[in-house]
């Protein structure tokens, strides 16, 4: 787990300078594409279903805790996996093959190493309900969720008229950065790190952060680039920092 932080924390500065060629970055310089829609399903799929199977698989009774965090765990990925891609307007768009096995990889490792703790190592009481850390980190998860869940809805409906053209996302916390769903994701996923204390858990967040930060810096430069009039003092992902 170290070894797996150390490597997000190399590889954060690099993914500055290389942005992923899907959604509105998407371009054929890395091989072979596939439908964006089923590729989303099948490389976030893998964080559910991998998980399930260390979790669910491994013999003795799991304390209330252990399933209360598998429980959130699912209720992201099942809404990421088989209900977000159906929502969003990506019909003939798509998403190189490269992107998707990178994906898999990243995921099949966090979520194995977060399900094999869960399933083989945990040892919580009933006391951690009661613990700081567990209190913080579920206020910080539940509020990180529903920010990427309404911003999310939000871009969703921003191109209803016109699925091909994109819009200035307005209000809320688009008004102070770009990427308010990223922000989202990122709060929710260290919410989780906290509530859980693991080093899986971290590792987790901090991979969420090696991640995302570069996508939404990318996603605002796009913006910039794009639109004359886009508002100077808007942030990509951090409210008056970056």
């Amino acid at each position: 787990m170290y070894a797996w932080i150390g490597l997000a924390i190399v590889i954060l500065p690099i993914q500055f300078f290389i942005t992923a060629p899907y959604g509105r970055h998407y371009n054929t310089a890395w091989g072979k594409s596939m439908s964006n829609r089923w590729g989303w399903v099948i490389m976030e799929a893998v964080s559910i279903i991998g998980l399930s199977i260390l979790f669910l698989g491994a013999p003795g009774e799991k304390s209330i805790f252990a399933w209360v965090a598998y429980g959130l765990w699912a209720l992201h990925y099942v809404n990421r996996s088989f209900i977000f891609p159906f929502r969003t307007r990506t019909k003939d768009k798509f998403i190189p093959i490269g992107i998707v096995a990178s994906a898999i990889f990243f995921n099949l490792i966090n979520a194995g190493t977060n399900g094999y703790y869960l399933g083989y190592l945990e040892t919580y009481t009933n006391d951690w309900f009661f613990d700081l850390r567990f209190i913080i980190g579920i206020i910080l998860f539940i509020t990180g969720m529903l920010i990427n869940f309404f911003a999310d809805n939000y871009l969703i409906h921003l191109r209803n008229g016109n699925p091909n053209v994109y819009l200035i996302p307005r209000g809320g916390l688009f008004e102070y950065i770009s990427c308010p769903n990223h922000f989202g994701e990122i709060l929710e996923w260290i919410g989780f790190a906290i509530m859980c204390w693991n080093l899986p858990a971290l590792g987790f967040a901090v991979w969420t952060v090696a991640n995302l930060v570069p996508r939404a810096w990318s996603h605002h430069k796009w913006y910039r680039k794009t639109f004359s009039d886009y508002p100077e003092k808007r942030k990509a992902i951090f409210p008056g920092l970056l």
